[in-house]
């Protein structure tokens, strides 16, 4: 019951971060003038729609001891995250497209150091600050799997966070902001069904039609931007 609730309340924060797909795609539009077509619109619409279903799977998203304003500011932060995420893809594309013209990949690696450098000093300055590292300690003594599991969970993390950045920043390169969006949505439904695989989470219809739903808007995507050669066949 506790692992379901915890993933309950992830499922929720997954919800509101999936908006960035919203923002990544008005930001794209805005900023580097990317192509919206109905296929575009069409799929944005029902990756948020399996988003919400998802959301609506979780039977408990707050903690007793969180107030109103917590929750409220919590939600607000959350949603203004989404913001920033959209626009730090669109203005990665701006770059790759306006300054540098995607001359080459090197410079994906570049962008995606200094990106990763100024976040890693804004959170250990984050840190000190609110004294989480003596809080972080408690939660290694206290963690089920003992000290080193909690440290290998970190580091793990660390590792795949990376290289999710790598691969996302990769499409921004190869491709555009709204495809960079749409993956990063995709893997909302995915991660619920992964729970129910390696943490033995309720399997519940909700996940199974979110899971449908996304692939469905997924390639509606993918069909509506598809290149098709126009040439007549002789």
């Amino acid at each position: 019951m506790h692992t379901h609730t915890l993933t309950s309340r992830h499922q929720t924060a997954s919800l509101l971060a999936a908006s960035s797909l919203v923002f990544s795609a008005l930001f794209g539009y805005l900023i580097v003038k990317n192509e919206i077509n109905a296929s575009t619109i069409n799929a944005i619409m029902i990756i948020t729609a399996a988003m919400a279903i998802i959301g609506l799977d979780s039977d408990s998203d707050r903690y007793g001891n969180v107030t109103n304003r917590q929750y409220i500011l919590g939600f607000v932060w959350d949603i203004m995250g989404s913001v920033l995420h959209g626009l730090i893809f669109a203005l990665s594309e701006l770059v790759f497209v306006k300054l540098l013209g995607r001359r080459s990949f090197h410079v994906v690696l570049e962008q995606q150091v200094m990106v990763s450098l100024f976040a890693f000093i804004f959170t250990i300055i984050g840190l000190i600050v609110n004294h989480d590292f003596q809080t972080m300690a408690s939660e290694a003594r206290g963690f089920k799997g003992g000290k080193v599991s909690y440290i290998m969970v970190l580091i793990w993390s660390a590792i795949t966070f990376q290289l999710g950045v790598l691969g996302g920043t990769a499409v921004l390169f190869l491709s555009s902001t709204v495809l960079a969006g749409v993956l990063n949505a995709v893997r909302v439904p995915i991660t619920s069904i992964a729970a129910v695989i390696l943490m033995n989470d309720p399997m519940s219809g909700f996940k199974i039609l979110s899971l449908v739903i996304t692939f469905w808007g997924f390639a509606s995507y993918i069909y509506g931007n598809y290149p098709v050669n126009k040439d007549p066949i002789l």
